[in-house]
């Protein structure tokens, strides 16, 4: 008899130090969704360059950002639609368009990063353009090819530690240090 499949939303994907692929190494994403359709998650732990001021001088070029939204970075999330904006923050704000996840919240529209600046919307948040995407059964052989290693999230990795700690960080729940391990690929 098949056993069901193990999902692995709300948990991270921490990348292997062998893993290649420029838009993965080096990462910690988190898994917004899995299921038999695929999966859907944000890279956590590359700013982009940008601040929330940034962005909100191009959404709102009338209004002198609030200098709080000077240091809030702006993440790549992912390789896959990097012109559109993502907002991972603790549940209990809604806003236009917002997918409730358990105890976090993922908001797309514009009206969540306005309520950051004006100091109403959620004291937590994690802003990504882009995401990374997977097909079905894509990230389960990544998964079978030790490209990742997963564990539960953690709210405080995702918005109490540095981005550059959060690779560490992750791996450290599971008692691993990263750099003690190979960046060589081998199977058993």
């Amino acid at each position: 008899m098949k056993s069901a499949p193990s999902y692995l939303k709300h948990h991270f994907l921490i990348a292997m130090p062998h893993m290649v692929d420029p838009n993965f190494a080096q990462t910690v994403t988190y898994l917004v969704e899995h299921n038999d359709q695929g999966a859907m998650g944000l890279v956590i732990n590359r700013p982009n360059g940008l601040s929330l001021s940034d962005v909100l001088e191009q959404l709102r070029p009338e209004d002198t950002p609030p200098a709080r939204c000077q240091g809030q970075p702006i993440f790549a999330g992912g390789p896959v639609q990097t012109d559109r904006g993502f907002v991972l923050h603790p549940s209990g704000h809604s806003y236009q368009a917002t997918l409730e996840l358990g105890e976090l919240s993922l908001s797309t529209s514009q009206d969540v990063l306005f309520a950051i600046a004006d100091g109403s919307g959620p004291a937590k948040s994690l802003v990504a353009l882009g995401y990374a995407g997977w097909d079905a059964g894509q990230l389960e052989a990544e998964l079978s090819d030790n490209a990742w290693l997963t564990c539960p999230a953690d709210l405080a990795i995702l918005f109490d530690t540095p981005s550059d700690q959060r690779l560490a960080a992750a791996a450290a729940r599971l008692g691993i240090n990263l750099s003690l391990l190979t960046a060589q690929a081998g199977h058993a």
